[in-house]
């Protein structure tokens, strides 16, 4: 079904709209977590440098009925105050209200398999220690099928429409594996670039209070998640020298109560969380220690830098330049 679909809209038998600020698309191949909300912040930062007026469009999804965001959203808005950000099904229409808010740039959340919205640069991230979204069990390869089998939303071989993959988690992936990833990146997406990143440990916050993550080194823990890729967190946790008394994972997404928390307190044990579940966490004044991180490009920088500066202006863009041009004559 999703090949035939990507058939329909390669020929042009299904339409796109195509709106008048620049998009650019992060997305990925699976529908276990490959960092992007990291990657989404990083790019922001960097399109507002440029001078460009950033918006964030995503689908929202598992947002509670009265919520304005999900967990992500919520966190974007911590780590990007100011930027706006639009969930909604239709991403039409959502691209439609932040062009309203007066953004000429939007940043498509997870939109690799949304085709309906024309984009000016796709970027698709591979987590390298779950490509494929399946870690290997028992010594064997890990299953590579699409979705029921496998959670694969589409055929690697999607990957060809991309402008370039970004390799996230590279530093958790010994270098051989890496390397042998990366080659078989190269020929699904023949001619493009593949861009490493990683997810560094930055800090360990408690409430307003920030410690180095080596502050984990011996301290006993509970590692609690709701995350598309947990195995990612807990290796990092395990790598800064944490004592893990515990291990508690739940859905991407999930939406905690205090009865299933409070189940795992020990004394002189914490909570230890990502930065996406401290936000469910802290609303319901649950105590915890948030592990968080910094998303950072290891190699390919200046390639995705010069992505980031050939971007079109939008249509808004051109009538305000022409505007000061006219002035000028």
């Amino acid at each position: 079904i999703a090949r035939v679909r990507n058939a329909l809209y390669d020929r042009g038998f299904l339409p796109t709209a195509r709106l008048n600020a620049c998009v650019v698309s992060v997305g990925n191949l699976t529908t276990g977590g490959t960092g992007k909300t990291p990657c989404v912040a990083w790019l922001a930062r960097e399109l507002e440098q440029r001078g460009r007026r950033v918006g964030i469009l995503s689908r929202g999804f598992k947002r509670a009925r009265n919520a304005a965001t999900n967990d992500e959203g919520e966190l974007l808005a911590r780590l990007l105050p100011g930027v706006p950000h639009v969930q909604m099904k239709d991403r039409v229409e959502g691209g439609l209200e932040l062009e309203r808010k007066g953004c000429d740039v939007i940043v498509l959340d997870d939109g690799f398999q949304h085709r309906r919205l024309a984009r000016d640069l796709d970027l698709v991230l591979v987590d390298a220690t779950q490509p494929w979204g399946l870690a290997a069990q028992n010594g064997e390869p890990p299953v590579r099928a699409v979705l029921p089998r496998g959670l694969l939303r589409e055929a690697p071989s999607g990957l060809a429409r991309a402008d370039a993959v970004i390799l996230t988690r590279v530093d958790q992936v010994d270098v051989r594996e890496l390397e042998q990833l990366e080659h078989e990146l190269m020929s699904l997406a023949p001619g493009k670039p593949v861009i490493r990143a990683a997810h560094r440990a930055s800090a360990v916050r408690r409430g307003d209070e920030r410690t180095t993550p080596e502050s984990l080194s011996q301290r006993a823990v509970v590692l609690l998640s709701g995350l598309g890729n947990p195995a990612a967190f807990e290796r990092t946790a395990r790598a800064l020298g944490a004592d893990v008394r515990g291990v508690a994972r739940f859905p991407d997404h999930h939406r905690f109560d205090r009865a299933e928390i409070e189940t795992l307190n020990e004394p002189g044990v914490e909570l230890l969380v990502t930065a996406k579940d401290a936000v469910k966490l802290e609303a319901l004044g649950v105590a915890c220690a948030v592990l968080e991180v910094e998303w950072e490009i290891t190699r390919g920088a200046s390639v995705l830098e010069a992505l980031l500066d050939a971007l079109p202006a939008s249509r808004a863009e051109l009538e305000r330049s022409a505007q000061h041009g006219g002035l000028h004559g």
